[in-house]
């Protein structure tokens, strides 16, 4: 298997319309989508030395990003004593993105092709979740796609198990309808 190798020289033509894409629709702030991209961007080449060539480069970058977007939330729906994220990577700021490589195979390299065909359905996905009221799509998100566990979500959003239940019953009700007009 051929190493991928790291060019920050190109990160902002290459990848910086994806992360913003994939922040702006975690976080639905364009402002805080662009400082997201930038940390990521910085702490990238604050942690170049641990990139190995194992994953691609915008796996790596996607693993610093969700970082980040972790901590946005963190910071953003702290409380005292408030329990901790649970990652099972390294806090350490200049280690960011080594974790990754050890236990992730690439699931980027995928044909362009493939990518046009999911594109569609990608936006139609982003146009729905658009439309759910902010705490539906907040948690919908946070476990549906980025598959956080309960407790980490309730004790971020500072919500009880029975009341994320019902906030993702509503938004998985209101995706289905949704799809069902705009995608099939």
């Amino acid at each position: 298997m051929s190493k991928h190798v790291i060019n920050p020289k190109k990160w902002i033509d290459l990848y910086s319309d994806y992360l913003f894409n994939y922040t702006i629709s975690r976080v639905n702030d364009r402002v805080v989508a662009q400082d997201l991209v930038q940390d990521t961007f910085f702490a990238g080449l604050k942690s170049m030395k641990n990139f190995k060539g194992e994953a691609s480069e915008r796996t790596w970058l996607i693993s610093i990003l969700k970082r980040k977007i972790i901590d946005h939330y963190r910071k953003t729906n702290s409380k005292k004593g408030q329990a901790e994220v649970r990652i099972n990577y390294n806090t350490d700021s200049d280690n960011e993105g080594s974790w990754l490589e050890e236990r992730v195979a690439d699931p980027y390299d995928k044909s362009a092709e493939a990518s046009l065909e999911n594109n569609e359905l990608g936006l139609a996905i982003q146009n729905c979740l658009s439309k759910l009221p902010e705490k539906q799509g907040i948690v919908f998100k946070m476990k549906t796609v980025d598959g956080f566990d309960t407790e980490v979500i309730c004790n971020e959003l500072n919500i009880t198990a029975s009341n994320l239940w019902v906030l993702i019953h509503r938004a998985r009700t209101a995706m289905v309808a949704c799809m069902k007009k705009d995608w099939f």
